[in-house]
């Protein structure tokens, strides 16, 4: 049985993170102990809302640099994902964890793509990744953001709305998903799957 760790910093939907991946089979651990999320075996960042407020419950919890320090799988979730990158422009801007490069930006929408974007998207696989094994170009994820990653060299799989919304990201151990793989059916599912079975 894998046993993965959730960043509990009050920042983000931990709750159904844990049964998702209790379904699976694993064993859940929640918790703001550095020293805990330091040995974790694999490791979880939710996160929903504000950039700003997410990283100072870090910095005020002193997890940032176990976080950054981290050497085994780690998957950042929504806003969990967006902390990977080095700064968020959210409010004037706002320094983030800086594990891959790049800003985050406010998502553009329109008339007709409302802002946040909020529901069923088709993905779009750009490079193979153990974390995408068995997910296939048109499966649906589901989303609720208002602010979006750089698309770059992390990028493995992408989202259309209005513009190439990366919507899973890598670089060395650490993966993102811009969507909520735990409300996001069968392909959520297979996501968290593959992350379980990643070599830790």
């Amino acid at each position: 049985m894998s046993t993965v760790t959730v960043v509990g910093y009050g920042a983000g939907n931990t709750a159904s993170v844990q049964f998702a991946l209790e379904r699976l089979g694993a064993s859940v651990v929640i918790t703001d102990d550095a020293d805990q999320i330091a040995a974790a075996e694999r490791l979880i960042l939710p996160g929903v809302g504000a950039a700003a407020y997410a990283m100072q419950r870090l910095k005020t919890l002193g997890l940032v640099a176990p976080i950054r320090a981290f050497e085994r799988p780690l998957l950042g979730v929504c806003l969990g994902q967006q902390l990977l990158f080095e700064r968020s422009d959210e409010g004037g801007g706002v320094d983030l964890l800086g594990l891959i490069p790049g800003e985050v930006r406010q998502l553009e929408g329109g008339s007709d793509l409302p802002v946040p974007h909020m529901g069923w998207t088709r993905l779009k696989i750009v490079k193979p990744d153990p974390l995408l094994a068995g997910v296939s170009d048109g499966d649906y994820a589901y989303f609720v953001h208002s602010f979006v990653c750089p698309d770059g060299d992390a990028t493995l799989a992408t989202a259309a709305y209005g513009t190439a919304v990366p919507a899973v990201v890598r670089k060395a151990n650490r993966w993102g998903c811009q969507f909520h793989p735990e409300r996001s059916a069968a392909t959520g599912a297979r996501i968290l799957q593959n992350f379980l079975e990643l070599s830790a």
